[in-house]
């Protein structure tokens, strides 16, 4: 018994030691980019970027709690990590690192009187823009992109609404970040650009705007929808139907009416397909996502939810819904908001709902929109107290049921953004082929954004 112990012992010491190695090599490949290869990059940058990630705790945590459910062999975590570092990962719905807030200026605007709605602006201004300004956050930013290995993300640039002087802000933040950070973070207006971002060793963000833009002045169905045309000229390629809310399109998951997709719906998804514009059911009601698959002339996706037929949420799909996405030609991103997973809340779960997915409806017809993001870590002074603000009302546009689940820290950290080359090593465990892994990764995302965007003319 005791030598039967000490050999059981060993040999679990062995392969952790094993997986640290491998592990060793996975730190340089979490940097999924050979930088030198890059006309405008910097090696020694580079360099203080992966020391960066070796020494991030949340990182470093989140991996290895990953791993600890994984298990994946040596071979298994080299192959999946080689595999993610060669393939082009795009995430179907996301946000771009953010950044820390600056507690001073908070606490000096609070002090001065600012409004909330001056206080929501700065606050969101600081967390989408500040790896501009702060040299810091720009590191933080940088650290998280090379630590996921993600090419691309479907960037949520708008609002839950449909009024254009909101949606454009976001809209607004995320430009200015790409056109300052452009030769590490650029942003992407054609899919061959997403493809040249990949081969240079950079990382670009595609723009989603959420809501479709309507004035509401309510003349004609043309002048409501002319701002579709607009906001695709100023780089957006894909918009919601809806939020949680019922609107003018059609009913939210959150409703319970589940009334389909009105008629100035199906106008509004001709209207997108007519401009390029991506149709995304993610937040739609079940009847609402049905409809709309199956009257667009062009592929329509649920960027970020969950099978049903593992669990029951709001936010997840029917088989039904399924097939119609996929009749369509588009995709079910899996998200990775534990609560929309099930009772496993971990990766465990995520790559089940992937699988499921794959069975149901075929492997061109999954994809992966995390639907989170990389928080940096707080800087600057923290000992500075931020006045509490007085309570405010619920949006409109929240409609969240109270969750059944409550997810443990380690199983939303095994789906942390920073793992993305474990859910790679994840899909390689489960036994898909690379070519099919990669559809997973990212493949699926850039078939359905080309089949989407306009065909012009080519210059000569």
């Amino acid at each position: 018994m005791a030598s039967q112990r000490r050999k059981d012992e060993n040999s679990t010491a062995n392969t952790r030691r094993s997986l640290l190695k491998a592990t060793a090599f996975g730190a340089a490949a979490f940097s999924m980019a050979d930088f030198s290869k890059a006309g405008d990059s910097n090696p020694l940058e580079n360099s203080r970027i992966d020391e960066l990630i070796r020494e991030n705790k949340s990182i470093s945590r989140a991996r290895q709690i990953c791993l600890d459910i994984l298990k994946p062999t040596p071979k298994q975590l080299e192959h999946g990590l080689k595999l993610h570092s060669e393939s082009l990962v795009f995430d179907g719905y996301a946000f771009s690192p953010r950044a820390a807030n600056d507690p001073m200026l908070l606490a000096k605007m609070i002090e001065e009187g600012a409004s909330d709605i001056e206080l929501q602006d700065v606050t969101e201004d600081m967390g989408m823009t500040r790896a501009v300004s702060d040299l810091r956050e720009r590191e933080e930013l940088m650290m998280a992109f090379r630590a996921s290995g993600v090419t691309c993300i479907y960037q949520n640039a708008g609002e839950e609404c449909q009024h254009p002087q909101r949606l454009v802000k976001r809209l607004a933040r995320f430009t200015f970040l790409t056109d300052m950070l452009k030769s590490f973070l650029s942003k992407a207006v054609t899919p061959s650009d997403i493809e040249s971002v990949k081969k240079s060793g950079r990382h670009c963000l595609y723009l989603t705007g959420n809501g479709v833009p309507l004035p509401q002045d309510w003349n004609s169905v043309e002048e409501e929808l002319r701002y579709i045309r607009v906001f695709f000229q100023m780089g957006i390629r894909m918009m919601h139907v809806t939020y949680q809310r019922r609107n003018m399109l059609g009913d939210g998951c959150a409703e319970t009416a589940n009334g389909g997709l009105s008629d100035f719906g199906r106008r509004a998804v001709a209207e997108m397909n007519k401009q390029g514009v991506l149709v995304d059911i993610a937040h739609s009601g079940w009847r609402t996502s049905l409809e709309a698959a199956k009257v667009s002339s062009k592929p329509v996706v649920a960027s970020h939810t969950t099978a049903a037929g593992l669990h029951h949420h709001i936010r997840s799909k029917p088989d039904e819904v399924l097939k119609a996405l996929a009749d369509s030609g588009g995709y079910a991103g899996v998200c990775c908001i534990s609560q929309f997973l099930g009772a496993k809340c971990d990766i465990t779960a995520f790559l089940d709902h992937i699988d499921y997915i794959v069975k149901k409806v075929g492997i061109d017809h999954v994809a992966i929109g995390t639907d989170v993001a990389y928080s940096s870590r707080p800087t600057g002074d923290n000992s500075v107290k931020i006045p509490p603000r007085r309570k405010s009302r619920d949006r409109f546009a929240s409609l969240w049921p109270k969750e059944t689940l409550t997810a443990t820290e380690s199983a939303r950290e095994s789906i942390s953004w920073t793992n993305w080359p474990l859910f790679t090593v994840g899909l390689v465990q489960r036994g898909y082929r690379d070519e099919d892994v990669k559809k997973i990764i990212g493949g699926n995302v850039m078939r359905v954004a080309k089949a989407v965007f306009p065909v012009f003319p080519p210059l000569v």
